[in-house]
């Protein structure tokens, strides 16, 4: 009896240590998966799914596989505090995620009354690490270091022209337009014309007619590339080819299907190409043999996913506080886009922007790979 009990309690005791070593850790990524922004969700959600088969591939996170999670938020704010919800409901852990800012940040406190560590491979808003939070992270830069960056270069190159701003009203195209203002206010520079539009709106013939009427020779647009490619259109429907600078939020094959043949010549702040990046050959060879070009955020993202699995292991587990102590330590993590560590904020401590502009290629596409320039 004393033996069948003992064999009884070891077989429950295997039982329940395979059951710990085959339990999932539920990982959730979050952006536009559907909706105008949906090219944004989709680098999101592949750079994710490549980073989770990868580490479960080679073994998952102390023996634990990892489990994606999707959410979708439609770049809505409401929306995003709906899945930041949905993903406590379903015991998620971790979240990468999500794209907006303005969805970034509400959704965020959701996250820290749950316990669970954020990281955003795109959100840019200096206010998403500004408030004290326990469990916020980026492995982008900010606005007002790609602000800084555009608003330099205008005072450099467009000194003594009519500039004129243009934001779409959200945390993040006005932040953005906001900042590069400041920058090149700071310089000597002042623009002509600032207008907000709302994202959304398919014509802009009225703010064409302002720009044309105030004679622009550059616009700035604070915003994503939908409205950036119908502006530009329309701009160029209407005799007025100004060229357009603008931020990261373009950095879309789909800017130019919107734009059409008058994207040629667009200026763009954007980080070093990330798919040149030695670190990220592997990775990128298997985006493109799945037919996903791993442009813009996908490898933040899935550097955000890497960085979550070895701070995991620092803390001896997946305990959302012990990890964010661990990454706010300041030692680099090893990532596809390079070695990446965090200020006691959760910024990263390497931001870098350079100036991009699209160019038309041999092949006849335009496009900014490449095409980094000078300041």
């Amino acid at each position: 009896m004393k033996k069948m009990l003992l064999t009884g309690v070891a077989l429950g005791l295997g039982l329940a240590f395979a059951t710990a070593a085959s339990a999932q850790i539920k990982i959730g990524v979050a952006g536009p998966i559907t909706g105008p922004n949906a090219a944004f969700g989709a680098q999101l959600k592949n750079g994710a799914e490549q980073a989770v088969e990868d580490i479960n591939a080679a073994g998952g996170i102390n023996g634990q596989k990892l489990q994606l999670v999707v959410g979708d938020d439609v770049s809505d704010p409401k929306q995003g505090v709906s899945v930041a919800n949905k993903f406590v409901s379903e015991s998620v852990k971790l979240v990468v995620g999500h794209f907006n800012s303005g969805v970034s940040i509400p959704a965020s406190e959701v996250y820290q009354e749950s316990g669970i560590l954020q990281i955003t491979p795109a959100s840019t808003n200096p206010r998403f690490t500004e408030r004290n939070m326990w469990n916020t992270f980026r492995t982008c830069g900010r606005d007002d270091q790609q602000g800084e960056v555009a608003g330099t270069y205008l005072s450099k190159n467009f000194k003594g022209k009519k500039v004129a701003i243009v934001h779409d009203k959200t945390p993040y195209g006005k932040g953005l337009a906001d900042e590069t203002q400041k920058s090149m206010n700071k310089l000597g520079l002042k623009e002509v014309m600032y207008e907000g539009v709302n994202t959304g709106e398919k014509d802009y013939s009225a703010l064409v007619s302002k720009l044309k009427q105030a004679n622009v020779d550059v616009v700035y647009f604070g915003g994503l590339h939908t409205e950036a490619g119908l502006i530009i259109r329309q701009m160029r429907d209407q005799g007025l080819n100004a060229p357009m600078m603008s931020g990261d939020g373009i950095v879309s094959s789909e800017f130019v299907s919107i734009a059409g043949p008058g994207a040629e010549g667009t200026l763009m702040t954007f980080s070093p190409d990330p798919r040149k990046n030695p670190n990220a050959k592997d990775a990128v060879a298997k985006f493109k043999a799945k037919n996903f070009e791993p442009e813009a955020y996908t490898l933040y993202t899935y550097a955000a996913v890497q960085i979550m699995a070895e701070a995991a292991k620092q803390a001896g587990g997946i305990d959302g506080k012990k990890m964010a102590e661990a990454m706010k330590k300041g030692t680099p993590y090893k990532t596809v886009i390079g070695d990446i560590s965090f200020d006691k904020k959760g910024d990263i401590t390497r931001p870098d922007y350079v100036m991009y502009v699209w160019k038309k290629g041999a092949d006849g596409k335009i496009d900014y790979s490449g095409n980094e320039m000078g300041m």
